[in-house]
């Protein structure tokens, strides 16, 4: 059997900006997106702390070591610059490797900074 659980997390990003004008996404530092194990065009949950919005979306790199947490698209109206965000992705396996698989978990500081 195979189930869905947690295999990233990025937990308290700032948006630092929200572009409602671009096609779509969550622009991200990259060198947030190394630290989280996620990569370009993944799959990801948005969830605003501050609002309480859920969203899906997928990832855009963005320059790495900018601090950048960029709302794009439709996106963009679920949140504000300052807002702080959680950002998650999943995977699917077995359910044992699930139990024994640890997620990458990241804290960034101030500025979106590892």
């Amino acid at each position: 059997m195979d189930i869905e659980i947690l295999k990233s997390k990025v937990h308290r990003a700032v948006i630092t900006e929200a572009n409602l004008h671009y096609v779509g996404s969550l622009t991200l530092d990259e060198d947030l997106m190394d630290a989280a194990n996620m990569i370009e065009h993944e799959k990801v949950q948005v969830v605003n702390v501050n609002n309480g919005s859920r969203i899906e979306t997928y990832l855009i790199r963005g320059r790495r070591g900018s601090g950048v947490c960029c709302l794009n698209g439709p996106a963009a109206r679920q949140g504000t610059v300052g807002d702080v965000i959680i950002i998650i992705s999943y995977a699917r396996m077995d359910f044992e490797q699930a139990k024994t698989f640890q997620p990458s978990v990241v804290f960034p500081r101030e500025g979106n900074r590892l």
